[in-house]
């Protein structure tokens, strides 16, 4: 049976689409040279959908937060992979962690 990657694909995409993708203000961090930082995405490819959230490998302590279930799709440090549409309760925790990302953190 044939997965449905855009219906899958747009089940991920609102819970970025309430938020900025890219930050409004520019980078402190001198590698970025004052450019906004790239904060997520959505992408829809061949084998998977993949659910991008770049906080999580600027701010570790995010990844503490992260269930198990929503742990294993994870693929590299920010990375989510979903081949099939995500449980609700999967896309919540995409929510909590995408708005846990969006706050500011000391240090």
């Amino acid at each position: 049976m044939a997965v449905d990657f855009a219906a899958v694909f747009a089940l991920l995409k609102p819970v970025l689409s309430k938020h900025t993708l890219v930050t409004r203000s520019p980078s402190p961090f001198p590698q970025h040279k004052g450019q906004p930082l790239y904060f997520g995405s959505v992408r829809l490819g061949k084998a998977y959908v993949s659910f991008h959230l770049m906080p999580i490998n600027m701010c570790p302590s995010l990844t503490k937060g992260i269930p198990p279930a929503l742990k294993k799709r994870m693929q590299g440090k920010s990375c989510f992979h979903f081949k099939a549409a995500p449980e609700p309760e999967l896309i919540a925790d995409l929510e909590r962690l995408t708005a846990a990302g969006l706050k500011p953190r000391a240090g």
